[in-house]
Formats: structure tokens, C-alpha cells, sequence
């Protein structure tokens, strides 16, 4: 039987405001008059893998609610923004034109929308300032419940055009990215004789607000390992948070044997610190001893206070400025390409207010975390324990087989929510 979480009223309420109307007539309301608040943030949930109900109590309940938990403790935060303990800074952040295109972006959410039923449309279509946004998680679907659509759950014609959304978004390296972290989903899957929780198709989308040439709107695609937020305003992006990872991120069997993940991104990072001077590692490197998880802006930590650490890009020399340059490029290039140049020339006025920080060793078979922070990116990357791969990697410390990257807006802008507030000051709703 599948399993089912109904939330009745509302479904009926909003079943009742789109029935009998078509997709092109539904987007003219006003995003706004249809917020779900955190409480209907489950309105309907049906387990993507065919179960018995007594399969599933044998699940780790617990788990799930304790991630639940989490997830309605955030988001009834008032979003502030990571930041240093000094508080926001100020003006980082402009509306204005870039002359960068998102035009394929908007046609690809429009068509999307339009090839959704009524039901799926439900679930699909948010706020543009709904809390919606915030409620991502990087853990797998049998622990956390996700709004939006699942690809698994897709005709063929809507997976299509879903993931069109993303090839349109995206650089095409960006893209391959996004579909190399789903097979490895399906290889956890494989290694785990295909349990509920695991499997490339089990990536959720919505939008928020209506797409729009001139209103804000956005989209995010929610799941295990690859989470993107993507905020629109006019030819503005704002891409994050981002979530990338992945287990195994070397694929050697099964259906997709031969993929491999952040493996540029890893070594890059591996370069820098080696490149560094040893009075310049003794700033960067906070300790040696790598433990565990050290990311601190994964999910649920939108009001993260995290001060600058390790060691100043403005003592770099010029050719270790081009190195964390290129490094940085490795994960701003995921973006469409005018909307990432345009966000590595933001990402260059602030370089010497960088800082670049290292935990563990610097050999070159070492397990490591880095971080660079600045006013206006974080960028994180982990080397994590093994969780699905425990048949393979005895050990329980951290692997480069499991890999965590986090890739944030400092100081309001994540989910362009800084943007979306000056849009509310000169355009009140």
C-alpha cells in the first residue's frame, strides 16, 4: 500500500481555487494570496517506493521526526542571514540590470507548470516568499519529507521539461554535475539492496512565486545530495543555497559504474593549501585533526553566525590570488555562464576581504575540509564519514569516498531574499 500524509483542508481549499481553471489562467493570481504556511508544508506525501505500512514503522521513525523538528524550528526564525558576529553588512547587494538573459530560464519553468496536473500543481507551486524556500534538507526521503514533485513520479514529457529547467539554469558543466550526484544515488541504492530513501529519481521540484519576466520568482530542486535555490528578478540571479555531495563519489560497479564527482574541486582545494607558505598554513589550517562533519552552513542553519577564520587573501601573493581565483570558479561556473561571470565579478570585489580556512592534513592522499568565506560567498567543502557506504568503508572517520559542499550568499542575499526586500520597498504587494 502507499503510504499517505493528507493534510485535507488544505488540499481541498487549494484543489478548490484551481479547479476548473487552466494552467495559463492559475498563474495571474497572486503568489502571495496562495502562501502555505509551515504548517501545511506536508499537505501530501506519497512514498515514492511501493511499501507495506509495517515495512515502513520498522523505518527509523524517530529520525524522521527529529528532522521534522528541525525543520519547523528554522523556519520559524526570522531569516537574517549567515553573518560574522558583528551583524549583517549593508549594501552588498543592488537591484540592477546585468544584460544577462534568463529568459530560457522563465520559458522552461513556464512549460514545466503548464505540463503539471492540478494535484501535482499543489504541491509544486509556492510564495515567492514562502517559508517553502527554507525548508531544503540534505538528508535521504525516507528520513525527510519534501514538498514539490519527485522526477519518479513524472511522466516522461514533465521529467523532461523539469530537468530543462536545470539544463537552462545551469552551465552545461553545471548540469552534467546535477545528473553525475543523482547516479550517484542510485549506486547508494545498489549498495543498500535498493531500500526506500535512495534512487536518482527521487529529486523534488517547485517554484515559488509565478515565473515572470519583471516580478521575483524562483525554484528549487530539494534531495539527497544536491539541493539548488534559484531566485530571479527581472535578468538577476541569486543561486543559494547549494547542497552538492555525494556516496560513493567514485562509482566502481553496477549501473553507473565509472562516475565520479568533486574531483576537481578536491584536488584544487588540495593545491591551494599546499601552495601556501608555512606561516600562511599556520594561519589557515585551524587544526589537523579532521572529525566527523565540519560544514557549518548545511541545512537549517540560514541564521548561521560564523566570523571569518584562517588565513586573509589579502596577504596572498598575485599568483595565489589567480589560484583561490580558479578554485572559486570551480563552483560559481555551475551557474549559467553570463549569470556566473557576472557573480565571480562580484565575487572579485570583495577578494581582500576573503579569508580561506583548512582543517587536517595537507599530504596528498589526506582527508581535509576548506572553507572560503567573504561578505559576499561560502563556499564549504567536507570530507564526511561513510553512512551509505559502511559495507565498503570500515572505518567510521571521514573518507574522500563522501563528500559535502555548501555554497552560500553571506548577509541577507541567500534566496535573493535581500533583492526581494528592495523589490518590496519600491513595488509594495
Amino acid at each position: 500500500m502507499r503510504i499517505r500524509l493528507l493534510c485535507h483542508r488544505a488540499e481541498i481549499y487549494l484543489a478548490g481555487r484551481l479547479n476548473g481553471m487552466n494552467n495559463s489562467e492559475r498563474f495571474p493570481l497572486n503568489p502571495r494570496s496562495v502562501h502555505l504556511s509551515v504548517a501545511l508544508a506536508a499537505v501530501t506525501l506519497i512514498l515514492p517506493v511501493e511499501m507495506q505500512a509495517a515495512e515502513y514503522a520498522a523505518a527509523p521513525l524517530q529520525a524522521k521526526q527529529r528532522w521534522m523538528d528541525r525543520a519547523g524550528q528554522a523556519a520559524a526564525e526570522e531569516f537574517i542571514g549567515i553573518r560574522a558576529s558583528d551583524g549583517v553588512e549593508k549594501d552588498l547587494f543592488r537591484i540592477e540590470p546585468t544584460g544577462a538573459s534568463t529568459g530560457p530560464v522563465l520559458n522552461a519553468a513556464r512549460e514545466f507548470l503548464d505540463s503539471l496536473t492540478k494535484t501535482q500543481l499543489i504541491h509544486t507551486l509556492f510564495a515567492v516568499d514562502d517559508k517553502e524556500w527554507r525548508l531544503w534538507c540534505n538528508v535521504d526521503s525516507a528520513i525527510f519529507l519534501r514538498q514539490g514533485v519527485p522526477l519518479v513520479q513524472m511522466d516522461s514529457g514533465q521529467r523532461t521539461k523539469a530537468l530543462n529547467i536545470l539544463r537552462t539554469s545551469l552551465s552545461p558543466g553545471g548540469f552534467q554535475l546535477t545528473e553525475d550526484i543523482r547516479k550517484t544515488d542510485h549506486t547508494l541504492a545498489e549498495l543498500n539492496g535498493f531500500q526506500p530513501g535512495f534512487g536518482e529519481d527521487l529529486y523534488y521540484f517547485t517554484v515559488m512565486g509565478v515565473p515572470s519576466e519583471s516580478e521575483p520568482w524562483g525554484w528549487q530542486v530539494d534531495g539527497h545530495h544536491l539541493i539548488i535555490n534559484y531566485f530571479v528578478l527581472g535578468d538577476q540571479v541569486v543561486m543559494s543555497p547549494v547542497f552538492l555531495g555525494g556516496e560513493p563519489v567514485k562509482t566502481t560497479t553496477g549501473k553507473y559504474a565509472g562516475n565520479h564527482i568533486l574531483q576537481q574541486e578536491q584536488a584544487a582545494g588540495l593545491r591551494l593549501v599546499q601552495a601556501l607558505s608555512s606561516d600562511q598554513q599556520a594561519a589557515a589550517i585551524l587544526t589537523r585533526e579532521k572529525l566527523r562533519s565540519s560544514n557549518q552552513a548545511e541545512a537549517f542553519k540560514d541564521n548561521l553566525v560564523l566570523d571569518y577564520e584562517g588565513a586573509p587573501v589579502s596577504n596572498f601573493s598575485p599568483d595565489q590570488k589567480q589560484q583561490l581565483v580558479a578554485l572559486i570558479e570551480l563552483f560559481v561556473g555551475n551557474l549559467r555562464e553570463e549569470h556566473a561571470a557576472i557573480r565571480m565579478e562580484e565575487v572579485i570585489a570583495h577578494l581582500d576581504a576573503t579569508w580561506f580556512a583548512w582543517i587536517g592534513d595537507t599530504k596528498d592522499d589526506s582527508v581535509y575540509y576548506y572553507r572560503i568565506h567573504s561578505p559576499v560567498i561560502l563556499i564549504e567543502f567536507d570530507h564526511q564519514p561513510p553512512v551509505g557506504t559502511r559495507m565498503l568503508n570500515k572505518s567510521r572517520e571521514p573518507t574522500r569516498d563522501h563528500i559535502h559542499v555548501t555554497i552560500r550568499t553571506p548577509n541577507g542575499n541567500d534566496y535573493g531574499k535581500d533583492l526581494l526586500r528592495q523589490h518590496y520597498l519600491d513595488h509594495p504587494h
